[in-house]
């Protein structure tokens, strides 16, 4: 499969409608597991895969030339537009922050702020999935902030239930696979004294109740938090610092563009992303700098088949870029 997306690429402008670009279409489609309703959806979605493709060729003969920093690639998004990505995936929700933000924040501006921080390499940081077609990366960002905080108290790394979160946090203000926000997240949690493992209430991509009740279970309860503190917006610095200092931070970024949705590798630095426009939630786990080129690093939730293993590296101290700092939220137990 390797050596037909390599022609494919090299070849792309003069093999439009070859055999390697037929062959590397069904492979993807293999890959990926993509299961259409019928000869019109087919037509369409190869239409736009095309077009994705065509989009990754140019982007990435620009990186060849200095251009850009980042490298785009063929993902499990690329038969999609950039509007049916933000709509079914992209489901945060914009906060209030008069409302929510804590009052109890600690100082952090004069903590010691290393070169170098992943918390991937502490055991603080628990592995990729995959949110599918289900707008809930408030409830993984939320759940992946706290899974730090446990992991930091009690030795051990256990992974939480978004879905507990997507099933269970209605009555707090969240809509499940229609979005939510990362601070009502935190106060179901608070409410309920506590969100059950992954393990126990696995995740299923979409809103699930039994008899019209979530199922969360004091039995599969893994996690709980006491509060969560918003810090100052557009601050990279303090959020550096309790990056730091603190662990993994839930963040909302703007994650409208193709650039984003198609991004393979590298230190993603696009100067049309809004850091006004936030729309999804993803966690930092860490940040440092490659080739004079600082970043955060950041884990989403479309699967480790996207970005660098399920993670992208966002630029830093690049005035506030894709609104990382917009809004970071951390708990504490």
């Amino acid at each position: 499969m390797a050596v037909f997306y390599l022609l494919l690429f090299v070849a792309f402008p003069i093999c439009h409608s070859s055999f390697t670009l037929n062959r590397a279409w069904k492979e993807w489609r293999i890959k990926h597991e993509k299961v259409y309703e019928n000869k019109t959806e087919v037509s369409f979605r190869r239409a736009l895969w095309e077009k994705n493709l065509e989009q990754i060729w140019r982007h990435n003969q620009e990186v060849a030339s200095g251009k850009h920093s980042f490298t785009l690639g063929l993902n499990h998004l690329a038969d999609m537009t950039a509007d049916e990505v933000n709509d079914k995936l992209n489901g945060l929700r914009p906060e209030k922050l008069n409302a929510v933000r804590n009052v109890t924040l600690k100082n952090f501006s004069d903590l010691n702020i290393p070169q170098t921080v992943d918390w991937r390499k502490k055991g603080l940081v628990s592995s990729v999935q995959n949110q599918g077609m289900c707008g809930s990366c408030w409830a993984f960002s939320s759940v992946g902030a706290l899974e730090g905080q446990m992991s930091k108290r009690t030795g051990v790394l256990v992974q939480l239930s978004p879905q507990n979160l997507v099933d269970c946090s209605v009555m707090d203000g969240n809509h499940g696979c229609k979005g939510g926000y990362i601070s009502k997240s935190y106060s179901y949690i608070i409410r309920n004294q506590g969100v059950d493992s992954e393990q126990f209430y696995p995740y299923e991509h979409k809103v699930r109740l039994t008899n019209g009740i979530c199922r969360y279970s004091v039995k599969g309860k893994a996690g709980h938090c006491s509060s969560f503190h918003i810090l100052p917006r557009g601050d990279e610095n303090i959020l550096a610092s309790v990056v730091a200092n603190v662990g993994p931070v839930a963040v909302a970024v703007n994650a409208m563009l193709p650039s984003f949705h198609l991004y393979k590798g590298g230190v993603y630095n696009d100067p049309k992303c809004n850091p006004n426009l936030i729309n999804h939630a993803v966690l930092v786990v860490g940040y440092g700098t490659d080739k004079g080129e600082d970043y955060w690093l950041v884990k989403n939730s479309w699967g480790a088949s996207w970005g660098e293993g399920g993670f992208i590296r966002i630029a830093r101290n690049k005035k506030n870029a894709c609104g990382i700092a917009t809004f970071a939220v951390y708990p504490t137990i």
